[in-house]
């Protein structure tokens, strides 16, 4: 009698991460378009190439699927994730790299939040709390809010020259290459003693 062979529930669990994945960018790219409450399940689905249910199965409802949408939470995390000394230099490649494989770096979204309205306000509030006080508060020195306000911004303009205003030049470029030239500006709001 042979063994009956069950799959390990490793792949099944990275497909169920992948999809999630799909299904969150559909989100996000249809808030950066439309009105929350414009937005539908089944749009959501069409966009990511799911079904409505699945998308129930992952998230629960819609509130809580643009819950995840409207954190930077994981984002955070992997944008900070490096010591303070070489922090600039891993967010330039961090933004470059997300810009360069996946076509999008997530912390853009707050380029598309709207201007009015709960969500543009909820969004905001994520954005300031998950990535730029989280940033401050690694920060010694005096102004660290102000500090970690300028270097993330550098890190958002860095983004929209790559992937929105599509920079010829930026596009072409090493990652290193762009890196060597720009961590240091970022780096300079990380360490400012002045």
């Amino acid at each position: 009698m042979s063994a009956v062979s069950t799959p390990s529930d490793t792949p099944a669990r990275r497909d169920a991460e992948a999809t999630k994945a799909v299904i969150l960018r559909a989100a996000r790219h249809l808030l950066a378009r439309h009105a929350h409450a414009d937005i539908t399940l089944k749009a959501v689905a069409e966009r990511a190439g799911v079904s409505p249910p699945l998308i129930l199965k992952y998230f629960g409802n819609k509130d809580a699927l643009f819950a995840r949408v409207m954190s930077f939470d994981t984002d955070a995390d992997a944008l900070l994730d490096a010591p303070l000394p070489g922090l600039g230099r891993h967010m330039v490649r961090h933004v470059l790299a997300s810009q360069r494989e996946r076509g999008a770096d997530p912390l853009l979204r707050i380029a598309f939040a709207p201007l009015h309205g709960d969500h543009g306000d909820v969004l905001r509030a994520n954005f300031r709390a998950q990535v730029t006080d989280r940033l401050a508060a690694r920060l010694t020195g005096p102004d660290p809010g102000l500090r970690a306000e300028l270097a993330v911004a550098a890190l958002v303009g860095l983004g929209v020259m790559y992937g929105i205003a599509r920079g010829e030049r930026l596009r072409e470029a090493a990652l290193d290459a762009i890196a060597d030239r720009y961590a240091p500006l970022v780096q300079a709001q990380l360490t400012s003693a002045a």
